[in-house]
């Protein structure tokens, strides 16, 4: 009888596991150093996998093709419209989906997570947040308030939407969320040359400048309510309206010395020293100098509002 039950017990331990009812998409181009570790990360639960590429000239689509996911091309617009792309062109085998960059990794416990919770979908919410670990340069950078950071990643496609006007892109849902335990995991390979790093956010920029100065001019509005008791992304929007109410060159300066020495940033080494320096003090000095450039080229010009910047938007 024991044996007959542990026989059982070991026939159904070696069955596969059901594939979690979960699609994901990633978007690629030129992503050879990065793609690899995080389509691993998928592999042996993930199923349904797409590649929204925007025309790679590296190994980007040997290395899906390889690992079997499905390939859509599409010429890129910015990250937002490319998003919006392809939530609306994919065609998802399942109605939640998990949107996924390049450098981001699924953690072990993550995984884990996600083939609980989706052995049979959640019906009484629209979108899910996931904690990001940043990892910069090989170090994770867990101080300086930068853990957790939550990213409404996984939702259902159709409820799914996004501000354009945003440089720091997010998706929305109208709907209920809630926030799971484990995280992801963002590490850009690219990041090892800090030449990389500096053009990105050079570019990045004059994105933001550009969002701060419609905001500012009242153009534009926030997609979603800005309070500090909502979800985590309606969180974050009101310490931005609250940031943009700091005088200029010296809001860098303050960011820092909070993200630095009262968060802890030290505690980070190295890379942190890096990492919180580029991020909270250079970047967002930056940023200041390009709106008052904008500024005076608005007035010299007479032009009513700041130019439009397309490099592309990115997580800041």
């Amino acid at each position: 009888m024991n044996s007959q039950v542990m026989a059982n017990g070991a026939a159904a331990a070696n069955e596969p596991r059901r594939s979690p009812r979960l699609s994901v998409f990633i978007l690629t181009r030129n992503e050879e150093l990065n793609l690899p570790d995080c389509l691993e990360s998928l592999s042996g639960w993930c199923t349904d996998i797409h590649i929204v590429d925007s025309f790679s000239t590296d190994a980007t689509l040997e290395i899906a093709r390889r690992c079997g996911a499905h390939i859509h091309q599409h010429k890129f617009e910015g990250h937002t419209l490319q998003r919006y792309w392809a939530l609306r062109n994919v065609p998802f085998q399942n109605e939640w989906v998990f949107a996924l960059d390049a450098d981001h990794r699924v953690t072990p416990e993550l995984r884990e997570e996600l083939i609980e919770v989706f052995s049979n979908p959640p019906g009484d919410v629209d979108g899910l947040f996931v904690k990001r670990r940043q990892i910069f340069r090989g170090r994770w950078i867990r101080h300086g308030g930068y853990y957790p950071k939550h990213h409404l990643k996984i939702f259902r496609h159709h409820c799914a939407y996004l501000d354009d006007h945003e440089f720091d892109y997010r998706f929305y849902v109208k709907g209920p969320t809630r926030v799971l335990r484990h995280d992801i995991i963002e590490s850009n390979q690219n990041e090892w040359r800090i030449a990389f790093f500096v053009e990105k956010h050079n570019k990045f920029a004059g994105e933001l400048a550009t969002e701060e100065l419609k905001r500012e001019a009242g153009e534009i509005e926030y997609l979603t309510q800005v309070s500090f008791f909502g979800n985590p992304d309606q969180r974050i929007l009101r310490l931005k309206v609250l940031w943009n109410r700091l005088p200029p060159y010296v809001r860098p300066f303050l960011l820092y010395f909070y993200r630095y020495f009262l968060r802890a940033g030290f505690l980070d080494g190295k890379e942190g020293f890096i990492f919180h320096f580029l991020q909270s003090l250079w970047f967002r000095l930056l940023v200041d100098i390009r709106k008052e450039e904008m500024r005076a080229e608005m007035k010299k010009t007479g032009a009513p509002s700041a130019p439009e910047q397309r490099a592309g938007h990115g997580s800041a």
